[in-house]
């Protein structure tokens, strides 16, 4: 079993590693996020979405990217941690920080077999849900789970 910091990978390790499981018939299942403070209602997302493949491939948003996102003030734990506790969940087969607003860049390189994104997200709004169809893979918006969210812990914190 990798260690979780070889499962933290550059795009062109990861369209590689990508290659050689495509090879051996694997599905490849992408979704994407800031991941800061890692919670139970991701590790469900994560876990949810890897029973629609066979290897789960993480995009993580950079230290850049979140406070471009988010606002000054966030991420509130660094993207080699984010990263870090990512690679280190058993349904996580690879993670990679991109540093754009979006993944785009990253799904157009893999064309992930299925794409994934939380309910929250509009079928419309998800990024590289065109390109993932054209190329014959498929979008699914799994269901949050009830009371579990990185901003409604960040005000619980705050407030005490």
């Amino acid at each position: 079993m990798p260690s979780s910091q070889s499962k933290i990978v550059s795009l062109q390790a990861l369209s590689r590693a990508v290659r050689r499981a495509r090879a051996r018939g694997a599905k490849v299942v992408f979704t994407n996020g800031c991941f800061d403070l890692l919670h139970a209602g991701h590790v469900t997302l994560l876990e949810r979405a890897k029973r629609h493949g066979d290897l789960l491939v993480v995009g993580l948003n950079s230290d850049r990217s979140v406070r471009a996102l988010k606002g000054r003030g966030r991420p509130l734990v660094p993207q080699r941690d984010r990263a870090r506790l990512l690679a280190a969940l058993a349904s996580v087969d690879y993670v990679i920080i991109f540093d754009q607003p979006t993944p785009s860049r990253v799904i157009a390189r893999l064309l992930p077999d299925v794409l994934i994104k939380g309910a929250d997200w509009a079928a419309g709004a998800i990024v590289g849900a065109e390109a993932v169809r054209r190329a014959g893979g498929r979008v699914v918006r799994l269901p949050l789970v009830k009371g579990r969210s990185t901003s409604q812990l960040i005000a619980r914190i705050r407030s005490r």
